[in-house]
């Protein structure tokens, strides 16, 4: 399986609650559209069950299994690099858990094919009349504090950068973003955007467009935990530190 997109879900121990029935059913409907499941050292029986679903789906599926856990946002860099390698123009990320259902994924990819400039484009978890958005309350109001902080270091107005549901065309940028390893375990996606906006420089805000998700709902059996957000916290300072040292070498180089 090789197709022009290609959308990577990253696994770890998800073999009791990933619904690969409707994987392969929304696939079935494109052509052009692939899943590539990177089990990210599993060691529950997750190498078993994609095996077997990619045999079952081969025109649709593949699989790419780490010898280790490295993380969510090393397994994500590997499966977007070997998406990348075989010749896909657009790559993505979505959460296993279908968290965020992938009848999304069209207005998605439409998004990117309809307006010109646009490279990137992010799930939102945006309340709204007509809209089914539903999250713990605790969660949404730590993810609007991260949201708001995160946003200030990236110098960009995004409102959820913590959406596991992601969409690129493949760029030189994008290339340039996923070449070397992430600091960060959970909250790559940050590093990813703020990797993506060096690359863009000013034009940034014309590259990306968040896209406010119809439905999304927190699924049981999340790995994510309070003090996670402690350490997500610890990153993003590490993050910021990164991106301010990038930019004075760029001016003083200038």
């Amino acid at each position: 399986m090789w197709r022009q997109v290609v959308i990577v879900v990253p696994c770890y121990n998800e073999s009791a609650r990933l619904r690969l029935d409707l994987f392969a059913s929304f696939a079935a409907g494109s052509n052009d559209l692939g899943f590539l499941f990177v089990n990210d050292g599993s060691t529950d029986a997750s190498a078993e069950v994609l095996s077997s679903a990619v045999a079952d789906h081969p025109e649709h599926f593949a699989t790419l299994s780490l010898p280790r856990n490295v993380g969510k946002g090393e397994a994500v860099r590997a499966g977007l690099r070997q998406a990348v390698s075989n010749g896909a123009s657009v790559v993505g990320f979505w959460d296993a858990d279908l968290a965020t259902p992938l009848a999304e994924l069209p207005g998605m990819l439409a998004v990117l094919d309809g307006r010109e400039g646009i490279e990137g484009v992010l799930g939102a978890r945006v309340r709204l009349l007509g809209r089914s958005v539903e999250r713990r309350r605790s969660r949404h109001y730590l993810g609007r504090v991260f949201g708001t902080l995160a946003s200030v270091v990236l110098r960009l107005p995004v409102y959820d950068t913590q959406c596991g549901a992601k969409v690129f065309v493949v760029t030189d940028e994008l290339i340039f973003a996923i070449k070397e390893p992430f600091c960060s375990r959970w909250i790559f996606d940050v590093e990813l955007l703020g990797r993506l906006r060096a690359g863009w420089g000013g034009r940034a805000h014309e590259r990306l467009e968040e896209y406010p998700l119809r439905s999304w709902a927190d699924v049981d059996g999340s790995k994510l935990r309070g003090r996670h957000f402690l350490r997500a916290a610890w990153d993003l300072l590490r993050i910021w530190r990164q991106m301010s040292q990038g930019r004075a070498e760029e001016e003083n180089g200038a």
